[in-house]
């Protein structure tokens, strides 16, 4: 199981909205197939295993990391082909929470004769797949913040300069990140400081859909953002008192724009808006700021994970990470836990749950 979730994880940059999953196909103590799902569309883990396998597949123990499908989608169901090639075994890391499968391919493979075995390195297997169970679940993205702070927690002097607060090391990992996300969402306040493209160039990985939060639709129609859209589409969530004349040619340039209610304060409802990019099959977004879309994000509670990168940097008076969320004792502080702690060049690289407020201790 250990090595199907390896190979499970090849798939991360471009599997999404499905899950990673991998098999291993074992046969008189002999691994004689393995294989992965390779992209969205693709064959399934199962299927791209026994095409692989070295010898016929009957009698063999097949490791699954996700239980097989038991429906029709954009390929046949994984379990009439298992069924079909006879294994005497079936072991499943987890079983799937998407209700057109969960718990009906198992039932499938045991009415056939087939010894299955469910829950082998469970948490692992559930774990690698966080964010399609999140969204197969809720229908809502799941949500990473990330941004980079000096060692006294500023993302800016005080004069909005940022470029570069992280190292090169760092750079290539904010893009990875950015590869296995469908989506990044900045503020337009972050257009209009530091015109980013926001696509993947320093690792390889496919771009992800690019997503502005801009109410009064003050992006600059040069904006570097608003380019290659054939190759990274851009987003725009705006309210619906955005100017129409600055709307229409921002769709003759490709761009959509997305109209979103608006919240208390007159600014977008991030949480509509995160639920209208569901609806699109966007189901992960990575937050890269600036300060008040990061500060929003977390005083909504809206993010799963957050990801800080420390640079060895004091800049002293200047622009803070993280705003005012309303904290007046420390008992109402939003709580994290610790994921990892890693690092990259000269900089550590903090990465943590957010455990919501109802889950306090009263």
């Amino acid at each position: 199981m250990r090595r199907a979730l390896r190979l499970a994880r090849r798939g991360e940059k471009w599997v999404s909205p499905n899950p990673m999953v991998g098999a291993v196909i074992v046969k008189g103590g002999r691994i004689i197939g393995e294989g992965y799902h390779e992209k969205y569309g693709g064959n399934h883990a199962e299927i791209n295993a026994i095409r692989n396998a070295s010898e016929a597949v009957e009698g063999a123990t097949i490791y699954v990391t996700l239980e097989p499908c038991n429906h029709y989608g954009r390929t046949p169901p994984c379990v009439e082909t298992l069924i079909t090639c006879k294994p005497a075994r079936v072991v499943i890391g987890t079983s799937d929470p998407n209700p057109l499968v969960s718990g009906k391919g198992i039932e499938a493979l045991k009415n056939h004769g087939i010894e299955t075995t469910v829950g082998i390195l469970e948490k692992e297997c559930k774990q690698q797949n966080e964010k399609f169970f999140k969204f197969i679940k809720t229908r809502l993205p799941f949500v990473t913040l990330k941004f980079a702070q000096t060692l006294d927690g500023r993302i800016a002097t005080g004069a909005g300069h940022s470029r570069w607060i992280s190292s090169a090391a760092s750079l290539r990992f904010a893009h990875t990140l950015r590869s296995i996300h469908d989506g990044i969402l900045v503020g337009i306040g972050t257009v209009l400081q530091d015109d980013p493209d926001l696509t993947v160039r320093l690792v390889r990985g496919k771009n992800p859909v690019r997503i502005v939060v801009d109410s009064h639709l003050r992006i600059p129609l040069k904006a570097r953002i608003l380019k290659n859209q054939d190759t990274a589409k851009t987003i725009i969530a705006t309210i619906c008192h955005a100017s129409f004349e600055k709307r229409a040619r921002l769709e003759e340039m490709g761009i959509e724009i997305l109209t979103v209610v608006k919240d208390n304060n007159c600014r977008i409802n991030l949480k509509k808006l995160f639920a209208e990019l569901g609806k699109r099959e966007i189901s992960s977004i990575l937050v890269e700021g600036g300060a008040g879309i990061i500060t929003s994000t977390l005083k909504e509670e809206l993010a799963d994970r957050v990801i800080i990168v420390i640079a060895p940097k004091i800049i002293g008076k200047g622009i803070e990470a993280v705003g005012d969320l309303g904290s007046k004792i420390i008992g109402d502080a939003l709580r994290l836990s610790y994921k990892k702690v890693s690092r990259k060049g000269d900089d550590i690289i903090i990465e943590l749950q957010v455990i919501s407020r109802k889950s306090k201790d009263v």
